[in-house]
């Protein structure tokens, strides 16, 4: 076999890692190289790779250390059975690439995941190379985020955490019959411990030793875990009722959603499901809902909706549609919890309006300055100079929102 050069490696295994969902550096501790002592910084801005929860836009290099593995997870292309092109970095490549980039301003760190080669705790050991090189040998400030693996040695992934910004463990499918299905050498109450022992020695970090210092920072960004979206016929309702249980758990920073594609040579041993990446759009929509709205997930989808998201408009406006007896609400005497509820009304908008309304009674023109997306919020809102009147129950409300039919091609 013809040695690939490390361009060759690069373009192949920054391709595989396009189905591990990237998260951003928010919540990590502020580092930089400013003083002239270091390479990096988690601060700034440059190629857009992810976004922040707040806002920003952070580039980050996302690859695979390998997309050899021994497993044969039916979902994924870089299983043991699929006939896809193989590469692998050493440890020395990352870090050189990563170090090149960075100085380069190509990125503003490193995003890192694998297949498994060898055995888990093979795998993992090199990723904690490959973290501890740039951070102790290179003086590395900048974000990383490792992809850990569950099955690996409990010190290997401490390890890990003293070394990395943010850590992930793939729950990958909702439930423990998908995962028995469709990952058999993956176990979901390992994986589930593992991330339990991550969130314990979290808690751990933030006490003071017995002589009074601060313990070293263990994964100061958190961790988080990716769903495969309609890999093994799971209903929304039910991907919905699982991130709840994770956030809750494990105190996770974000559940990320991929939708699945059907891959060469596995489509045939998975459920008919392709969903379209509008229904991956629908659940980070819900999953938002959840995590700062005050909503729950059986809330967010009934069962007279079959388990399923609207496709065609955004949950918070489904519920709204589902709920008119509750609106219109005055924006000048609702709770805060309520005005979140109104379409169109974000976190930031509902802050503005809380302040600006000590200072006497909004209008409708108000709103317009505050930011909020007035022409959603118009039929279950009242005003100091605006009622929806009839609007709110009028039977055409929702085709008002909903996308337009389109004409499908004969061709």
């Amino acid at each position: 076999m013809t040695k690939m050069t490390l361009q060759e490696k690069l373009a192949v295994l920054s391709d595989a890692a396009k189905y591990d969902a990237s998260c951003a550096s928010s919540g990590t501790t502020r580092r930089n190289s400013a003083d002239g002592k270091g390479l990096g910084s988690t601060e700034g801005s440059g190629i857009c790779h992810a976004y922040a929860p707040d806002g920003r836009c952070i580039s980050l290099l996302k690859i695979l250390m390998t997309n050899f593995c021994i497993y044969d997870c039916a979902y994924c292309i870089n299983r043991v059975s699929s006939s896809v092109q193989r590469a692998r970095f050493t440890v020395e490549e990352v870090v050189h690439l990563t170090t090149e980039f960075y100085r380069r301003n190509y990125i503003e760190g490193l995003f890192l995941s694998s297949g498994i080669i060898k055995s888990p705790d093979d795998t993992m050991a090199d990723m904690v190379r490959i973290a501890h090189e740039l951070r102790h040998t290179h003086n590395f400030r900048g974000y990383i985020h490792l992809k850990t693996i569950p099955d690996a040695a409990p010190e290997l992934i401490e390890q890990a955490g003293l070394l990395a910004d943010r850590l992930s463990m793939n729950i990958e499918l909702p439930t423990d019959a998908g995962i028995k299905a469709y990952a058999p050498e993956k176990n979901g109450d390992e994986i589930r411990r593992a991330m339990g022992r991550v969130e314990l020695r979290k808690q751990a970090s933030k006490e003071r030793t017995h002589t009074g210092r601060r313990a070293a920072k263990f994964a100061p960004a958190g961790q988080s875990t990716q769903l495969i979206v309609g890999a093994d016929g799971a209903d929304d309702a039910t991907i919905l009722n699982s991130s709840t249980r994770l956030y809750s758990s494990y105190k996770l920073k974000r559940v990320y959603y991929s939708a699945f594609s059907p891959i060469p040579d596995s489509a045939a041993s998975l459920p008919l499901i392709k969903p379209p990446l509008m229904r991956e759009h629908r659940l980070y929509q819900a999953d938002w809902l959840l995590r700062f709205y005050g909503y729950q997930a059986d809330e967010i989808v009934t069962s007279s909706q079959g388990g399923m998201l609207d496709l065609e408009i955004d949950p918070k406006l489904a519920w709204a549609l589902s709920n008119r007896q509750i609106f219109p609400v005055d924006i000048n005497r609702a709770s805060r919890g309520l005005l979140l509820r109104v379409p169109g009304f974000g976190t930031k908008s509902v802050a503005r309006i809380l302040s600006a309304r000590r200072n006497g009674a909004l209008g409708f023109g108000d709103l317009k300055r505050i930011g909020a997306l007035v022409n959603k919020a118009k039929p279950f809102i009242v005003t100091r100079d605006w009622s929806p009147g009839s609007m709110t129950d009028a039977a055409n409300l929702r085709a008002r929102f909903a996308p337009p039919p389109e004409q499908l091609s004969l061709l």
